[in-house]
């Protein structure tokens, strides 16, 4: 691929609602530019873009896909991301290497969750953007709807750029409110132009009102002439509009049918002309050796730096990190230096990824996508530069995952091949999360949702043919004493020789300090235990409070006290004290009205209004106490709620129903509290059972 300067590149991203057409988009992009010589379908799994067998499968995007498409003498970079909530994280890895965005709304279903999710994803970063409305080939579809959706949800700086030509329910051409022109698709491919039909009159002049309107906002002068009813340039127009489109106060609404390659020539065009080239954008990071800014700039002439932006560590495709040149020019056979890890790497080879094939190329300038292979130590979200000049780049900010099972393998002697493969799909996917959970003996997986754990199920059996079984975690209960108790418990055997001796009188109470599993005291009179038992004693506390008697769940609360005993010269030992210890808390402790606590979160939701009614009920239901609600961002509500851990449990499911996917939650956790007795009683019940 030949080598592009930093004016003629353009780093553009996909958003919008799953099923919109974004995939199907980039393929008739890539088709217009000649890179395949038919369109491939979604549903024929032929496409560029979801190339995984798992996208194939499920026929939608899961992972963010790089296509570098040449248009002209230029180059656009078309970042295709997954659609579903599930798999955010990749769309925040893309976003955060973007430089403009082109927001995909499906004609036929209109705004969508995805649509308004994509909307913000762009108000926080501050990005460029474009409506793209696609499936105009459908009878059903409405341009004039989604326009007027979206021009009730963002104002007057929602500008349609085109409108649709039907003729026999068919989408044959379009009017070009900017030069208040119709086209049609001739046979050829290319358009014929004619007179306007009378039909698109009105419409054309309330959009033609609006876009003059959002021109003379960009200055003064144009305002003046605006009001004094001059008319402007098509070129005045178009200068106007570059300005306004990359400051964010205009947004084109485009459309066109992805299936018949109809609206993306246009489409191109005014990505070229209206989107920015990475030198019009700004970006900084740190120099680590002076603290102060570096102001990249993506200025082909300052120091070589580069950030990874996601890695690919797939078994068939090999392992690349995928980055963007924030600085300079990098060649093959640099050596860059990884502040966060501090250390060296050898780029080797420098590559353009156009879907799951990689193209090797001289050069990257500044601005520009591309990838390098098998780097030792780097991980994504790390910054590369020069030791001369060391600088480190903000860390995207990736969602954090609550949705957890516990897991467990299916095939006995699996457990290193698991590991390893998990280890590969985490450096790919940083919302997923792997904890060992030693004190429940569980392994848990953490994702986004409950239809990403399974997705990565899937993974690990078709690419690393291990299989794992998710299952409903075990929830981390506690045990604690409401009263006090005295016990004592003497431990005797004789076996020959030495035997064991060792004999203790104590109490148990609570603590009142629920942070720390027990507080250990004596008060021994008169050496009625030698203090050099004293260690054995706390030693066998120490033990017992892992598992407590109750249900077999760690301890928390307790105060012991041992205040008298007895010992043996010959066959008293710390082993025999230990053991008695042990034997007297279990005694004492279920002598002290013993509880089983349950942890509670404090669980955040955020919702639109409408549904607020909807999740408090539900959480009502689930045993929750609902706290308060706040009004927040986009004209959402927070709802803020204690909650058992055990009624989280499938809440991603429950919250999704409700919301029709518009609602996000998050939780942490808060305190133990006393469990109700019928949940009490099912895990003291099932502890028995294992007992026996």
């Amino acid at each position: 691929m030949n080598v592009f300067t930093t004016d003629k590149i353009r780093n553009v991203v996909l958003l919008g609602h799953g099923g919109c057409g974004k995939t199907s988009l980039a393929e008739a992009m890539a088709y217009l530019a000649g890179m395949t010589k038919r369109m491939g379908k979604i549903d024929s799994g032929n496409t560029l873009s979801d190339f995984d067998k798992e996208e194939i499968k499920r026929q939608f995007s899961i992972k963010t896909t790089v296509l570098p498409i040449l248009w002209e003498d230029y180059k656009i970079n078309v970042l295709d991301t997954p659609g579903y909530y599930d798999f955010i994280g990749e769309v925040e890895e893309a976003v955060s290497v973007a430089d403009a965005a082109i927001l995909v709304i499906s004609g036929k279903a209109g705004i969508e969750t995805g649509t308004k999710r994509a909307w913000e994803l762009c108000e926080k970063r501050k990005l460029p953007r474009m409506v793209f409305v696609t499936d105009m080939d459908v009878d059903s579809a409405s341009y004039r709807q989604v326009v007027q959706d979206l021009q009730e949800l963002y104002g007057k700086k929602i500008a349609p750029f085109h409108l649709p030509i039907r003729e026999n329910g068919e989408f044959v051409g379009y009017v070009n409110v900017i030069q208040q022109k119709a086209k049609k698709w001739n046979d050829k491919g290319t358009v014929d132009k004619f007179d306007v039909p009378e039909y698109s009159f009105e419409n054309l002049s309330i959009c033609r009102d609006a876009l003059l309107e959002a021109v003379a906002e960009t200055s003064e002068e144009y305002m003046e002439r605006y009001f004094d009813g001059d008319e402007f340039s098509e070129d005045e127009i178009r200068q106007a509009l570059r300005v306004s489109v990359y400051d964010g106060s205009i947004v084109p609404v485009l459309m066109g049918s992805n299936i018949l390659a109809r609206g993306i020539y246009t489409l191109m065009a005014d990505i070229i002309k209206y989107f920015p080239s990475p030198d019009r954008c700004k970006c900084a990071g740190i120099n680590t050796q002076t603290n102060e800014v570096f102001e990249a700039d993506y200025h082909f002439a300052k120091a070589k730096s580069a950030y990874i932006f996601k890695t690919i560590a797939d078994p068939y495709i090999g392992k690349y990190s995928l980055i963007k040149v924030n600085s300079g020019v990098l060649k093959a056979d640099d050596v860059l230096y990884n502040y966060h890890r501090d250390a060296d790497e050898k780029l080797g080879k420098l590559y353009v990824l156009c879907g799951n094939k990689a193209e090797e190329v001289k050069e990257l300038h500044a601005g520009d996508i591309g990838a390098l292979a098998k780097l030792s130590v780097s991980q994504t979200t790390d910054s590369l530069s020069t030791r001369k000049m060391p600088v480190a780049y903000i860390r995207a900010s990736i969602s954090k995952p609550y949705v957890y099972l516990r897991y467990k393998a299916k095939n006995k002697g699996d457990e290193d091949k698991i590991s390893q493969a998990l280890g590969k799909m985490l450096m790919e996917d940083l919302t997923l999360r792997h904890e060992n959970d030693s004190e429940n003996g569980q392994t848990l997986l953490y994702g986004i949702s409950r239809q990403q754990l399974e997705v990565a199920v899937s993974v690990l059996k078709e690419k690393y043919k291990v299989e794992i079984e998710l299952m409903r975690p075990k929830i981390a209960f506690r045990e604690t004493i409401r009263k006090k108790s005295d016990t004592e418990y003497k431990y005797k055997k004789q076996s020959g020789g030495h035997g064991q001796y060792g004999h203790v009188k104590m109490t148990f109470e609570p603590s009142g300090d629920p942070d720390t599993p027990y507080v250990f005291e004596q008060t021994v009179v008169g050496g009625a235990v030698p203090k050099n038992y004293f260690p054995a004693v706390e030693k066998g506390i120490a033990e017992a409070v892992k598992s407590g008697p109750l249900a077999g769940y760690p301890v928390i609360g307790v105060k012991a006290v041992l205040y008298d005993g007895s010992y043996h010269t010959v066959d008293s030992s710390e082993l025999a004290f230990k053991v008695a210890a042990q034997q007297a808390f279990k005694k004492g402790f279920m002598d002290a009205s013993p509880v089983l606590l349950e942890p509670i979160a404090s669980l955040k939701v955020v919702a639109p209004e409408s549904y607020t009614g909807d999740i408090m009920g539900d959480l009502n239901k689930h045993r929750a106490m609902v706290l308060g609600m706040n009004p927040v961002e986009n004209g959402n509500q927070e709802i803020m709620a204690d909650i058992p851990y055990m009624e989280l449990y499938e809440y991603d499911t429950r919250l999704y129903s409700m919301t029709s996917g518009s609602g996000t939650f998050s939780y942490e956790f808060a305190r133990y509290t006393q469990a109700p007795d019928d949940v009490a009683q099912k895990e003291i019940e099932e502890h028995k059972k294992k007992e026996q």
